[in-house]
């Protein structure tokens, strides 16, 4: 997406960021390197390209193959500036021991769908010393979003690409964060199954970081039948596409930004679209049904059944991303102290 009237702006921005990236170059900005080791997942774009459902994997995977793992992350749009550790409920949406808003949605999710610990916070150094003083250690941390969060040392960056970010341009004219030449200070790249041909564009601008392909799964109810769609995630046609390739029938897709909070309002919007179709059910995502509340579920259960539809993310070269991840153990990372070092170090 671009948005021709603030291109004027884009060189400001783009100057913004390469002083801000060579100050930390040059060691002018300080770094922190926590105790354990840190495996930063990020992004070049600004939202959807599925960072929340890779960590999810991620952290499963290292988990069944016995390695301990925390996540460390901001915690979008939380009402708290507090660093604590997100104690989510049983069943997703139902007010946990703090809600949403406390915690932030995605936090929320990789808590509820991995249980692992996760910690919040706007420092991600705090959270991380926070995760170390309570959680039994060595363990790797997990930084979500933390490509541009060059405040923390990580020992790998794994970033996630969307083929859109080829054609991108860079904010606030485009959805870029940095300019994909940023790739080449990634320790590997990501990459849909159906866009493994991209793999040959990075390797053409320099970039030589190994590239994890990853197969994403749809899951939609099979009973869905005809059903109000609605989500706000960042890229919703996504979602819609998925649920209109299964059996269900889309009477209707609603749209709302991501992470937006569900008022009373829009759940009345949502239930006069179903009563006019004659609805079967309504179908949402993971991440959409984390922001609804008790009462928000039990409105629209009253009207048609709430179905999940469930994302699942699977590296297809399990063994190369485990065997990258334990050389991290093989080298003195897990007994080093804190300390604020030289910003040459990623």
């Amino acid at each position: 997406m671009t948005r021709r009237l603030l291109y004027p702006l884009n060189p400001l921005y783009a100057a913004a960021i390469a002083a801000k990236y060579a100050a930390y170059d040059h060691g002018w900005l300080k770094t922190r390197r926590l105790q354990w080791p840190v495996i930063s997942v990020g992004n070049i774009s600004v939202g959807g390209s599925g960072k929340t459902p890779f960590v999810i994997c991620l952290t499963k995977l290292l988990m069944q193959h016995g390695l301990r793992v925390d996540i460390l992350s901001r915690g979008y749009g939380r009402n708290s500036d507090r660093v604590e550790r997100v104690y989510p409920g049983v069943d997703p949406g139902v007010d946990p021991g703090g809600d949403v808003e406390r915690f932030g949605d995605e936090p929320l999710l990789i808590a509820q769908s991995t249980g692992a610990p996760v910690y919040v916070g706007a420092s991600r150094y705090v959270a991380g010393l926070l995760a170390e003083k309570n959680e039994t250690g060595p363990r790797i941390h997990l930084l979500d979003d933390g490509f541009q969060h060059r405040k923390l040392v990580r020992d790998l960056d794994v970033v996630l690409v969307h083929r859109s970010d080829f054609s991108e341009t860079l904010l606030p004219a485009g959805n870029l964060r940095e300019p994909l030449s940023s790739l080449k200070r990634a320790s590997a790249v990501v990459l849909r199954e159906e866009d493994a041909e991209l793999e040959q564009q990075l390797r053409q601008r320099g970039i030589d970081a190994p590239v994890w392909l990853i197969r994403r799964t749809v899951n939609v109810p099979s009973d869905a039948g005809k059903t109000i769609a609605f989500c706000g995630i960042a890229r919703p046609e996504d979602f819609f596409s998925s649920v209109r390739a299964s059996n269900a029938e889309v009477a209707a897709g609603c749209a709302f930004l991501d992470h937006h909070r569900y008022s009373d309002e829009d759940l009345r919007q949502l239930i006069q679209r179903a009563r006019s179709v004659k609805a079967d059910s309504f179908v949402t995502t993971e991440k959409d049904v984390v922001r609804l509340s008790r009462s928000q579920k039990e409105q629209l259960g009253a009207i048609a059944p709430l179905k999940l539809v469930k994302l699942e993310v699977r590296l297809l070269d399990e063994s190369s991303v485990l065997q990258l991840i334990s050389n991290l153990k093989a080298q003195d990372t897990l007994n080093r102290p804190n300390k604020a070092i030289n910003g040459n170090e990623k």
